[in-house]
């Protein structure tokens, strides 16, 4: 019986530490989900501030070219908030965004959008009119476009690289602790029944 009792308590710290490994992540892939998240609320910034200025530019009906440029901003702002999700559909459809290099030409793909437009004067001149939308725009582009500036030079430097192979690291980690878990709760119902036997 003392026995069984050693097992039980060699058993009870490895459980604790396994569930303390699991709970604590690595710090680099949460610095990672919060550039994302950065990112990914510029992104939507960007997607509001385009379209009020499209419906406010389809309400004139005289600034129908601003509208069409600003829903293509739209489309494009949207891409770079699914693109940050990683979700495995956008990851299949376009190889390009696993690397962060892709992702940063993206989101600077969207704000040299906006600049060809403004140099093409599609857009009208709206500073006398609506100074704070002109504002709330350049702001959500400006952040974007430093987003993207990061992406692109972090992807010079492998760290999207570097954050695969972490991930991968941390999901066989994750994946160990649970077939550790599996295997305790086997091998617990095994001696329950090795007990139960020789009863």
């Amino acid at each position: 019986m003392s026995r069984n009792g050693d097992v039980e308590q060699e058993n009870a710290p490895t459980a604790e530490s396994s569930t303390r490994t699991r709970r604590r992540g690595d710090p680099f892939l949460i610095a990672c989900k919060g550039f994302s998240l950065v990112t990914s609320l510029a992104a939507i910034l960007c997607i509001v501030a385009n379209a009020l200025s499209a419906v406010l530019s389809f309400k004139h009906g005289s600034d129908f070219f601003d509208g069409i440029f600003r829903c293509y901003a739209v489309l494009i702002a949207c891409f770079v908030v699914l693109a940050e999700t990683e979700w495995s559909f956008i990851m299949r459809f376009s190889k390009v965004l696993e690397y962060w290099a892709g992702r940063g030409m993206l989101q600077i793909l969207y704000v040299f959008t906006l600049l060809v437009a403004v140099m093409t004067r599609a857009f009208p001149d709206y500073f006398g009119e609506r100074r704070d939308l002109v504002l709330f725009q350049s702001i959500a582009s400006y952040l974007l476009l430093a987003c993207g500036l990061i992406y692109v030079v972090s992807g010079a430097l492998c760290i999207g690289f570097l954050k695969r192979a972490r991930q991968k690291q941390q999901i066989s980690r994750e994946q160990a602790a649970k077939d550790l878990e599996e295997l305790e709760r086997r091998k617990e119902e095994l001696e329950q029944l090795l007990l139960a036997e020789r009863v």
